[in-house]
């Protein structure tokens, strides 16, 4: 029986603060230490915009060309919810008959769809610059009619001559002229040009100075697996590169914590094939660390850098989410091989510690009932910072500027 959970949630806040938890769950390295905060840090920082949910570059103009369809038929804002789902479930089925598959929202949901994908890109529609209403979902819902009066008073005092400005705008004002024809009808997720010229002004304008803003310049390289890959990074400017180097570091070493829980949770379930399997991973990663260990070390000498990232100035790191990193990192060098640490008890009391500080009830380190809904993987990967979604969307955008005659 698949796991399920629920919330009360009080405000608009409360329901953002929610999405942002399921999008955690949503992808593959789920945050079982508590070191999402971390990882999101360095992703907003690198990829402003980018969810873990996010498929597709052009879903940047398919949210907006649906509500712009919707505000001019001036549907009122108690409906507005409802025929917004219905276009974008519509969607969907378009995108399927016209051939997509890959990154197609809600393909095998379909009706039973929980996010959309105008929930999963309002936030990035609003920091791309596309959708300039800055408030929620829920908030432009209820804004529309007042918003639709304004369009009538704009009309009525254009007509007298009145010098008086009045918002028009929820979207960019380019979107209005650029809906296709048959919209959604046989439409696909290949940019045409200009939209992928609209795109990349977009980010350039609005994150100027971010490693998507860089990247969104740069034509090739979006198939290494992680961004420290990329040839790139050796003609960033100094902060950024060194931001990019400080994740890479995080992400090696902290991996280490992820394999250990999965690896006490294989054994706590007397598991022998997977006890061998993280057993080999383990091994792999200590290997990793062991080729690098003259650089981390001295990284691991000089934390404060790591602590003081540009990346983390508006994140919220708990006391205890940076001792029990300060502390894993602190067993990580003071071993005398990282592959010892399956056996080292300060490790694993750390790992279990965390785990039920973080779970209460809920933890599966000796709790026989919880550990018997594990999957048998958790968080299996290391961190990419959302490299993986962010190069699937610029690929989009850099494809279409390459296109010739169009």
């Amino acid at each position: 029986m698949p796991s399920v959970f629920g919330w009360v949630d009080f405000s608009e806040k409360d329901r953002e603060k929610m999405k942002a938890v399921i999008d955690i769950f949503s992808e593959d390295p789920v945050d079982e230490l508590g070191i999402g905060v971390l990882r999101d840090a360095f992703a907003d920082y690198f990829f402003p915009g980018t969810s873990t949910v996010q498929t597709r570059a052009r879903y940047m103009l398919f949210v907006p060309w649906i509500y712009l369809g919707l505000e001019e038929k001036e549907i009122p804002c108690a409906q507005v919810a409802k025929k917004a789902r219905e276009e974008e479930i519509r969607l969907i089925y378009c995108l399927l008959k016209s051939g997509e598959d890959e990154g197609v929202i809600g393909k095998r949901s379909k009706e039973s769809l929980v996010r959309l994908p105008s929930n999963i890109y309002w936030n990035g529609l609003f920091q791309w610059g596309i959708r300039l209403f800055p408030g929620t979902q829920e908030e432009y819902h209820r804004s529309l009619d007042r918003f639709y009066s304004r369009k009538k008073q704009h009309k009525a005092l254009r007509e007298q001559d009145s010098e008086e400005h009045i918002c028009l705008y929820n979207w960019h004002p380019w979107l209005e002229s650029k809906v296709p024809k048959y919209f959604p009808e046989r439409v696909k997720f290949d940019l045409t040009k200009e939209e992928a010229k609209f795109l990349k002004e977009r980010i350039l304008q609005n994150q100027s100075g971010s490693l998507l803003a860089w990247l969104v310049n740069e034509p090739e390289h979006f198939d290494c697996e992680y961004i420290w890959e990329h040839p790139i990074v050796s003609s960033l400017p100094s902060e950024l590169s060194s931001e990019i180097k400080q994740a890479h570091n995080f992400s090696d070493c902290i991996f280490g914590a992820v394999l250990l829980y999965n690896l006490m949770l294989a054994q706590e379930l007397k598991n022998k094939e997977l006890i061998n399997i993280y057993q080999d991973e383990f091994h792999q990663w200590s290997d990793k660390l062991v080729k690098r260990w003259k650089e981390l070390e001295d990284w691991h000498n000089n934390m404060d850098s790591f602590w003081s990232c540009s990346a983390f100035k508006k994140a919220r790191i708990t006391f205890l989410t940076k001792k029990f990193v300060t502390d894993w990192l602190d067993l990580v060098f003071s071993a005398s091989a990282p592959e010892k640490l399956t056996s080292n008890q300060s490790a694993r009391l750390l790992i279990k510690e965390r785990e039920a500080r973080l779970k209460g009830s809920g933890a599966r380190l000796n709790n026989p009932t919880n550990l018997e809904l594990w999957n048998g993987s958790s968080g299996l990967k290391p961190l990419d910072y959302r490299w993986r979604n962010a190069a699937w969307m610029l690929k989009d955008i850099l494809s279409a500027l390459g296109k010739k005659g169009e």
